[in-house]
């Protein structure tokens, strides 16, 4: 709606600025007279340039405000995606772990009963299987604001419809040109597009206090008289220059310039900071991936076996446990961070779409 309204005030300044007049007159005394005249004040100064120059540049700046607008809303999309399929694995996570200690303190209890096993580790089976139990609770409320992060942008879509997305996410180049990558986001070429608009204002106020001649033509008869008039009218700017005006956008253009120059430092710092923590945490998580899950799997099964044989106490056995599963939770964080990583690195360089298009699967 914002981008309709700036075509149409484009529309609207590349118009004529001033409207034909028309007048008449008529008097009847002694002799009878009437006139009948036309009047055109001329844009002596070339303020119908101006203003267009100043409404393209807003237009300008609001299409690629609109363009920032659809890659916020992509981002957005993408990370409450995200956060869904992470707290999805978190509740089948906690699932899992509930059953595992809830196992677990139901064969404590009967070794308990059976005298294998004394008060404080029977009930150190309990507190732990309660632990879990929370636990649980706590990753299906994760869970649930997950699917409203999502639901806020997709109303009318349901879970089995959102697509899941690849872990398996690319490298990124450290030949990137930063630079380049920055000037090219929506929001600072917006920021630029307001400068020129702002170079533009002061133009106008510049020409706004040169006045515009008007000269009008009359026709008419006096009796049987013909008149033919001619009239030019300027108006003088004593009492009013219109030099605040032009001052006041001055002062605009300094302010759009900082605005811009700022923006572009922070952009550029944005990028450098994206790329490298995108880096560091893929590589944390390509070796979870590629040795971590394997080695915890393992250690899982292992486990179990010796603590019911009775090589390892029960306390022991809680204890590597909780870190088996605890490691494996602290594994979904780093994947998460890995993602808003990756997510920021997407904005910061402007290749959300680019990515949209080749990298997501559903």
């Amino acid at each position: 709606a914002a981008l309709e309204a700036s075509r149409a005030l484009e529309s609207a300044a590349g118009t004529s600025l001033y409207n034909p007049e028309l007048e008449a007159d008529y008097e009847s005394a002694v002799d009878k007279t009437w006139l009948v005249g036309i009047g055109q004040t001329i844009d002596w100064s070339g303020k119908r340039k101006a203003r267009a120059s100043v409404a393209l540049s807003d237009r300008n700046a609001v299409e690629a405000e609109y363009l920032a607008v659809k890659r916020d809303l992509a981002v957005d999309l993408l990370s409450g995606l995200t956060q869904f399929q992470i707290a999805t694995q978190r509740d089948a996570l906690a699932a899992e772990r509930n059953r595992a200690m809830r196992e677990f303190a139901e064969l404590a209890q009967r070794r308990f009963e059976a005298g294998d096993l004394n008060q404080v580790e029977a009930d150190l089976a309990t507190l732990a299987f309660v632990d879990a139990q929370i636990k649980r609770a706590t990753a299906a409320s994760g869970l649930a604001e997950a699917k409203q992060d999502v639901r806020n942008l997709t109303l009318l879509s349901t879970t089995d419809q959102w697509p899941s997305l690849d872990t398996d996410l690319p490298s990124i180049s450290s030949t990137s040109d930063p630079q380049k990558a920055v000037l090219g986001l929506p929001e600072i070429v917006a920021a630029q597009r307001r400068v020129d608009a702002a170079n533009a204002l002061v133009e106008l106020r510049e020409r706004e206090q040169r006045p515009d001649p008007t000269l009008s033509l009359r026709g008419g008869r006096e009796d049987d008289s013909t008149l033919v008039g001619v009239n030019l009218s300027i108006p003088l700017y004593i009492r009013n220059s219109f030099r605040f005006e032009t001052a006041a956008a001055v002062a605009e253009q300094d302010r759009a310039q900082q605005i811009a120059d700022d923006l572009i430092r922070r952009a550029y710092v944005r990028f450098i900071s994206a790329s490298e923590r995108y880096r560091l945490s893929r590589e944390a998580w390509q070796a979870w991936d590629q040795t971590g899950q394997i080695s915890l799997q393992r250690q899982g099964d292992l486990l179990q076996r010796m603590w019911e044989a009775g090589e390892l106490s029960t306390t022991e056995y809680l204890v590597q446990l909780r870190q088996t599963l605890d490691t494996r939770d602290s594994a979904l964080d780093l994947e998460l961070t890995m993602w808003r990583a990756w997510l920021e690195w997407l904005a910061a360089s402007g290749q959300v779409e680019n990515w949209l298009g080749r990298g997501a699967s559903s």
